[in-house]
């Protein structure tokens, strides 16, 4: 049986706090589980406003507040936000993305509406043109299958990382096989992914197994992933000017 290696991640980019009120912990317990798994930096991208237990639209507002590092960890203040229609809007406005350290769109069931794989597919390619997001988190699901190849290569063209989500092993079951075509088209096609916890509890944070399990079947190269160095999430993050020690 071939040996599963662990990559070398040093940032867990999608985690979520008690704002999210489906979720179990604070930001500080978020960056303690951090820094005992030896990052240098977590995100703290709560859900988007349209989701049903969000917080409030002040509460992005005021994360500036936060200190830069708790625990010695770079907290990153973002958002996880809601695509909510094919035209690839977005739950947080523009001037208010501006402000965040990272901006994950998503879709989910209940917020964005059931489509054909063209709608989808629109929806995504306006979402590439969103100057404000970074990352695309957990796009796997069957129930919003888009052009896969189109979307990627948009995603990349416009500067976005496409996510492979660890959660989705455990709550997603229906989009492995979607997630994994993803990594294997990002890998053939040499685009940036990041490894997410997508942690709703700070123990899983940086805790990436599946997502290991899987990238070593396909035999991802680790200089594609862009939360596996300092050097590649400096590279990343440098239009927000920010830098990673």
């Amino acid at each position: 049986m071939k040996e599963t290696k662990a990559y070398n991640i040093v940032a867990d980019l999608h985690c979520h706090t008690i704002a999210s009120t489906h979720a179990y912990s604070t930001i500080t317990e978020l960056a303690q589980a951090a820094r005992r798994r030896g990052l240098v930096a977590v995100g703290c991208t709560d859900h988007g406003v349209a989701m049903w237990d969000a917080p409030k639209m002040s509460y992005f507002g005021n994360l500036n507040n936060l200190p830069k590092k708790i625990e010695g960890v770079r907290v990153l203040q973002g958002v996880e936000a809601n695509v909510t229609g094919f035209d690839g809007r977005l739950d947080i406005p523009a001037d208010l993305l501006s402000r965040m350290e990272v901006v994950i769109a998503s879709m989910h069931g209940g917020i964005m509406p059931t489509g054909s794989v063209d709608e989808c597919t629109a929806a995504w390619l306006a979402v590439a043109e969103n100057p404000h997001v970074d990352i695309i988190a957990h796009s796997g699901s069957p129930e919003y299958a888009y052009d896969y190849e189109t979307v990627l290569k948009a995603f990349s063209r416009n500067g976005k990382a496409v996510e492979i989500n660890e959660h989705s092993f455990e709550v997603r079951k229906s989009s492995i096989q979607n997630c994994r075509r993803i990594a294997e088209m990002c890998k053939r096609l040499s685009i940036s992914i990041v490894v997410g916890s997508d942690s709703h509890f700070h123990e899983w944070v940086g805790l990436f197994p599946n997502c290991f399990r899987m990238l070593n079947e396909i035999e991802f190269p680790p200089k594609l992933i862009v939360n596996s160095s300092i050097e590649n999430m400096n590279r990343f993050f440098g239009k927000r000017n920010i830098v990673f020690e």
